[in-house]
């Protein structure tokens, strides 16, 4: 985490400088004033349990999914090594809703995305607010 605290603010720092460090191209968005906008996804299983990341950002989006769904994905990736008989459900379940209650209990502004919906509506979804974020600026 403290790598990716590092990365972040080199980036809220100077966004140009850090996306051109980094190879990537620099496509700019105007605000409504005209300043640049420089938008910064993080996605991470536990970004939101970690305080310090945590409050860098402006909007929270968690996706969920039913158990049986997240099961049967995971099921169908290759682990190497592979995972052990019973190690879904006796800990990636379990330490999912232990960090999710967390998250829920210290977390605010969480907007939470129905997984089971296609992606492409749960981008229009993210996209339409984060358009919005922007327009008030």
């Amino acid at each position: 985490m403290d790598k990716m605290m590092v990365e972040i603010r080199s980036w809220m720092q100077d966004p140009q400088r850090f996306m051109q460090s980094h190879g990537l191209s620099v496509t700019l968005s105007m605000s409504k004033e005209g300043n640049s906008v420089f938008p910064l996804i993080v996605e991470g299983f536990l970004i939101f349990n970690y305080g310090p990341l945590n409050t860098l950002f402006d909007k929270r989006y968690f996706l969920e999914i039913p158990y049986e769904m997240c099961k049967l994905r995971r099921s169908s990736r290759v682990y190497v090594p592979p995972d052990p008989v019973g190690y879904f459900d006796g800990h990636v379940w379990p330490m999912y809703l232990k960090n999710r209650k967390e998250m829920e209990d210290t977390v605010q502004d969480l907007v939470f995305l129905d997984g089971t919906q296609k992606r492409e509506d749960m981008l229009a979804t993210v996209y339409k607010d984060i358009q919005q974020m922007f327009t008030a600026v």
